[in-house]
């Protein structure tokens, strides 16, 4: 072989290593990361004292106020997180762990819907909110609409606009005493427990429910100790048959409604959704396919794309 074909053949060689070097590089970039749960990546929350008790929330965006209400044993990010800094584009977020839950105080008390009302409207007074939409998810979506209900009545700030996300609160749960609506066989906090309640009663979809999101799940239930709270709640359900969301308050309400529900919901039926779309007289309804009892955290495009116009008015 001469000294100018060896030279080619290096040349050659040289030149296949750095294409499969692009490539290999291009691949990696390509594929997506194992990425981090979707309420990790929020900003610092803030904290306030309402009625001498501390609470934690999200204060993101700028423009119209929304607040966000989370769930049962959840956390303002866990049940937000993944459509905060989308709707943070368009309006300022107010998403508090709510009294008992999260990053806020843990008072051993006798925990019901009416806790938080009044809650949610000591912080509207705290944060000087006079205008703004309200979304509640599942007990959440319960407060929202006992809250909207009973603020017409009492002088408290009313919301413009009403969101209800697979809500509590339907008459159904009346006849269940001791029980909120969820399923009495959660399984124990543990790791493989944390990734079985979410795959049976949360997501539709369980291979969602990634070990990593498990592990995290896990770690911040440990963290955040409410299940006083939960168990306080339950014991205590049905004790006062007027905070129920039923056909006779829903009619009372006087402003744009829009029910959302996860198509697939084995937690809180979409049958009771439609209710609430039927009894409330400027409401509408929007089913999520693919979607649990957390559509906002299963498909949140999907959710995006309902409540966004309907916040704007469209």
């Amino acid at each position: 072989m001469t000294p100018a074909s060896l030279m080619v053949r290096c040349l050659r060689r040289v030149t296949l290593l750095a294409v499969l070097c692009l490539v290999t590089a291009a691949t990696a970039q390509a594929a997506p990361p194992d990425s981090a749960p979707w309420w990790t990546g929020l900003p610092p929350m803030k904290h306030t004292t309402v009625y001498g008790q501390t609470l934690r929330y999200y204060d993101v965006g700028s423009g119209p106020t929304l607040v966000l209400l989370h769930g049962l044993g959840s956390n303002a990010g866990f049940d937000w997180g993944a459509v905060i800094p989308e709707l943070a584009k368009h309006y300022r977020v107010l998403a508090p762990d709510q009294l008992g839950f999260g990053q806020s105080a843990k008072p051993s008390i006798a925990y019901g819907v009416t806790t938080w009302v009044d809650m949610l409207g000591g912080f509207l007074r705290d944060r000087d909110v006079q205008e703004f939409s309200l979304a509640g998810e599942s007990l959440g979506g319960w407060i929202a609409g006992l809250y909207t209900v009973r603020a017409s009545q009492s002088g408290l700030p009313m919301p413009t606009r009403l969101i209800l996300v697979d809500a509590g609160g339907h008459p159904s749960m009346k006849s269940i005493p001791g029980k909120s609506g969820g399923p009495a066989s959660w399984p124990p906090l543990s790791i493989a427990g944390t990734r079985e309640g979410l795959a049976r009663f949360v997501f539709h979809d369980p291979n969602k429910v990634t070990a990593q999101i498990a592990e995290q799940a896990f770690a911040m239930r440990l963290a955040e100790g409410s299940q006083y709270t939960q168990d306080s709640f339950r014991q205590g359900l049905g004790a006062d048959a007027s905070v129920f969301l039923d056909q006779a308050a829903l009619a009372r309400l006087d402003l744009p409604v829009l029910v959302v529900w996860g198509a697939q919901d084995r937690l809180v039926p979409p049958a009771n959704g439609k209710d609430f779309a039927a009894w409330i007289p400027h409401a509408r309804l929007v089913t999520i396919d693919q979607a649990g009892h957390a559509p906002a955290v299963e498909q949140p495009q999907r959710f995006l794309e309902a409540a966004l116009p309907f916040l704007q008015g469209r």
